[in-house]
């Protein structure tokens, strides 16, 4: 019994090389967050430091999603 089958691998997503040879990172992924204190949109990727860019504010609300989520209820 094989532990990893080969089979079953999938190799790292790579994105092809521009004309000029340049080889593009993937997109970084970001999450919005609004500031406790001013009320500022901050923008940040995962290791960022979760403090505000504009005051210093170190507590900071994740901005709701824009799509409607409605769930039933019994």
């Amino acid at each position: 019994m094989d532990l990893y089958p080969l089979e079953e691998f999938k190799p790292p997503e790579v994105l092809p090389p521009t004309e000029d040879g340049k080889v593009l990172a993937p997109p970084q992924l970001t999450v919005a967050y609004l500031c406790g204190d001013c009320g500022a949109e901050v923008r940040l990727k995962p290791k960022d430091v979760i403090q505000c860019r504009e005051c210093g504010y170190r507590i900071l609300y994740k901005k709701r999603t824009p799509k409607i989520v409605q769930y039933e209820a019994r």
